[in-house]
């Protein structure tokens, strides 16, 4: 499991340093209007979703601290309401990092109980920690909206990953359960794996329809079509891995094994975050030591 720690470690220490070396002055926040009174805002880490009602805002996701000023000043420009809820996807900094600032006497912040408990652990603030948690699912309301679905999925990114649904506007925000036309992160160490991620993206893809706009948690806008070509480039790769594995490749030369992955680094998949190495040995370790919820 050495590859594997020094992984780990590369991403916390990524995580950190990013939030450490930002400045906000060289970050844009860019807002795409996704229907009516919601929008997509996109900045440094995960996307942001933004929900307007007459006298209520719903956000999802808060992105790193350094940029909660011109995070606020962007909704503003929406929006002169107090924000009623924030709902985190999963802990992570990029999608939790600006919630104390964020988090006033008006704001319940609201996530999966997984979600509370791994920012417990990592000794986060009081004002930073959810304080409406949910096991499987809960419904939100907001005026004109009382049809709005927070929803766990099991092992997914993490253990503690939500997707929101607001069924009315037929608008989803994924979280890191999708990374747009990329090779996903999925954080073994926190109770991620890959059967957990594509069980949890085939759900979505059951609860939403053809019309839906999906938000991700990394990437452009979607549709449906992007998330069908998700779910069959991680089966297709899982599918190879244990063929690979079942042929007494090992760890090492799965992970080198170009063939494996070829189809979709060339469409550029492998240009994120997360490398085809990285995914593969990913998929190969989490087939070996499975995650599943305590």
């Amino acid at each position: 499991m050495k590859i594997l720690n020094t992984i780990l470690v590369t991403v916390i220490l990524s995580s950190t340093l990013a939030t450490a070396q930002i400045d906000p002055a060289t970050v844009t926040i860019k807002t795409t209007e996704v229907v009516d009174n919601v929008y997509m805002l996109e900045g440094r880490g995960g996307n942001i979703m933004i929900v307007v009602s007459d006298d209520e805002t719903l956000m999802v996701d808060s992105q790193f601290a350094p940029l909660s000023e011109k995070i606020k000043a962007t909704i503003d420009s929406i929006s002169s309401n107090d924000i009623t809820y924030l709902v985190n996807t999963h802990h992570h900094g990029d999608h939790t990092g600006g919630n104390e600032n964020f988090n006033t006497a008006e704001t319940t912040i609201v996530a999966q109980a997984n979600v509370l408990k791994r920012l417990q652990e990592a000794d986060k603030a009081t004002g930073y920690l959810p304080e409406l948690t949910l096991d499987e699912e809960i419904k939100l309301k907001m005026p004109e909206d009382d049809n709005i679905m927070v929803v766990h999925v099991h092992n997914a990114h993490t253990d503690g990953d939500s997707f929101i649904y607001f069924v009315d506007k037929n608008v989803v925000h994924m979280g890191d359960v999708f990374f747009k036309d990329k090779y996903p992160y999925i954080d073994l160490n926190s109770g991620g794996s890959i059967d957990g991620y594509i069980a949890a993206q085939q759900m979505i893809l059951q609860t939403i329809n053809e019309d839906t706009h999906i938000i991700p948690g990394h990437g452009e806008l979607s549709k449906i079509q992007d998330l069908k070509n998700s779910i069959n480039m991680l089966k297709d790769l899982r599918k190879a891995i244990q063929l690979a594995e079942s042929r007494n490749q090992t760890r090492e030369q799965i992970m080198t094994n170009t063939e494996i992955t070829k189809r979709y680094d060339d469409l550029g998949y492998g240009d994120g975050f997360i490398n085809s190495e990285r995914i593969k040995a990913t998929i190969y370790d989490s087939l070996k030591n499975p995650n599943t919820d305590n």
